[in-house]
């Protein structure tokens, strides 16, 4: 009998993951925050529906506010925004088992919070680049398949990470592990600094980033970020069209180009076409996850001697639109440019 599963966080990633292990049949149990979210997923004449191109389905499965569940899990699947993570840990901490681990299906280095409330020996890190997004109450919107990858966080290879990618292979078939994820995480955050700067403009991922006179913002934002990683001693990973190498110190115009393209190539057939840290913006009008993201890669650069300009310039223009001080607009993106 397969081990059951809590999935603390059933908005884009969680419940379009957790759907899928419920519909293979796995014991699943769901945790949101969102009231309506919850009433939804355990209605038997509504449940978890996942809409899209990709995998729809409809499942029903237990779901429970934070204040309402009751038991005790050895596989927790966390799936919240970065800067939710610690009060996350902390009221899942009493239902993680003592021979249990926690999962974090997040962006960011979110492992290094869950290790600080749960301990490092229950924490096993992953990454995530597939699209999703939250539509309503009871619906998550499926927009493509991408890169998921699963690896200890001390970089062993453990009998329980194979236990993490049979679950993640039920979600997504070419999901791999490694014994250096922080490799990924790393590559995941060069990456999604592009994102972020997409979030500032109207235009989607794909249109975006294929505009030309954007090519040295691009290579500014990535660098910065490649050139940190290396400070820590850190070889971020390519994935979905990113190369790494071609940003950062040794990095040339050329390669640039070419991963440029290759990330449109890839974005450009699916249906999300915008960032989350865009719906957060413009669609959710809340904060964004860029304080638990970017800024700790400014602070960390700091303590190396690297300094990371344009990043701290997209944070201050991201904090503007958070607070209602600039408009989206894709003339913010040339703005950026400016030195």
């Amino acid at each position: 009998m397969s081990e059951p599963i809590l999935v603390w966080g059933a908005g884009a990633i969680g419940g379009t993951f957790g759907a899928a292990l419920v519909r293979a049949g796995r014991d699943v149990t769901f945790v949101d925050v969102v009231p309506e979210h919850v009433e939804a997923i355990r209605d038997p004449e509504r449940g978890l529906r996942i809409t899209g191109p990709v995998d729809p389905m409809v499942v029903k499965a237990p779901a429970f506010l934070p204040e309402e569940l009751k038991g005790i899990w050895k596989r927790i699947y966390l799936a919240v925004k970065a800067q939710h993570t610690e009060q996350a840990c902390r009221a899942l901490l009493p239902h993680l088992a003592e021979d249990g681990f926690v999962v974090s299906l997040q962006n960011g280095l979110c492992e290094k919070t869950i290790a600080e409330v749960v301990g490092t020996n229950r924490t096993v890190g992953a990454f995530i680049n597939f699209g999703a997004d939250w539509i309503g109450p009871g619906e998550v919107h499926f927009g493509n398949r991408a890169a998921v990858v699963t690896g200890e966080i001390d970089g062993r290879m453990t009998p329980r990470l194979n236990d993490v990618l049979e679950d993640l292979r039920t979600f997504e078939p070419d999901a791999i592990q490694t014994d250096n994820i922080w490799s990924y995480l790393w590559g995941k955050l060069a990456y999604g600094s592009l994102l972020f700067a997409q979030a500032v403009g109207n235009l989607g991922i794909a249109d975006c980033l294929e505009r030309p006179e954007l090519l040295p913002l691009w290579r500014e934002l990535a660098g910065e970020i490649v050139n940190v990683a290396r400070a820590e001693r850190v070889e971020p990973r390519g994935f979905n069209g990113f190369d790494p190498n071609a940003f950062g110190k040794g990095g040339t115009e050329e390669a640039a180009k070419a991963s440029v393209a290759a990330m449109v190539a890839f974005n450009r057939p699916n249906a999300k076409t915008h960032s989350g840290v865009w719906r957060d913006l413009a669609i959710r009008k809340r904060r964004t996850e860029v304080d638990m993201q970017l800024l700790p890669i400014v602070e960390i650069g700091r303590k190396h001697g690297l300094s990371c300009p344009t990043l701290e310039r997209l944070i201050a223009m991201i904090h503007e639109i958070e607070q209602n001080q600039r408009d989206l607009s894709d003339t913010n993106l040339t703005e950026l440019l400016k030195k």
